[in-house]
């Protein structure tokens, strides 16, 4: 495990800290897909500079990209050899989305974008509650695509805490 995807199902299932932890461990950097989204002040970056951003990383030898933004899900997948999934229930997401913003309300995330002050609105739980099961049933697909690229790929699929735990201890 070298080049390291960190997704899951949803906001609020723990890849940022999961990502951070496994960084520690394995010694390899981490780096957080928000903070190449997410420009001062919630303004998105372009589809180009974002793109480009994770063209540069995916190219290093070694690396942990954190995040899922679908839409270039490709380029990390291409040059990877390691996909950790994390996937809590709907619930525990939102339970996870609302604590992490009462803990962090008028602060910046290191996995967010520098002046990105943590916010929580109902866009951003509807986008939740609206597409965690679609995303669900897409990502075993993505799955399925990556391990038949290459036989010396993984899919390490973690679903509850007692999974993780044991992930590390292992």
């Amino acid at each position: 495990m070298k080049r390291i995807m960190v997704v899951g199902v949803s906001a609020g299932t723990g890849k940022s800290t999961f990502a951070r932890k496994l960084g520690e461990r394995l010694h390899i950097p981490v780096y957080h897909l928000d903070t190449l989204y997410w420009k001062p002040n919630w303004v998105e970056a372009s589809e180009i500079e974002f793109q480009e951003a994770q063209f540069n990383l995916v190219k290093q030898e070694s690396w942990i990209i954190e995040g899922n933004y679908t839409g270039t899900f490709h380029l990390r997948m291409k040059e990877a050899d390691t996909i950790i999934y994390i996937e809590r229930s709907l619930p525990v997401c939102l339970y996870r989305v609302l604590k992490r913003y009462l803990q962090n309300r008028g602060k910046v995330r290191e996995d967010l974008g520098e002046g990105c002050i943590e916010k929580l609105d109902w866009p951003f739980i509807k986008f939740i509650v609206t597409t965690y099961f679609k995303r669900k049933d897409n990502m075993q697909e993505r799955f399925t695509h990556f391990l038949d690229q290459n036989g010396n790929r993984k899919v390490i699929q973690l679903k509850n805490r007692k999974q993780i735990r044991d992930f590390f201890q292992t």
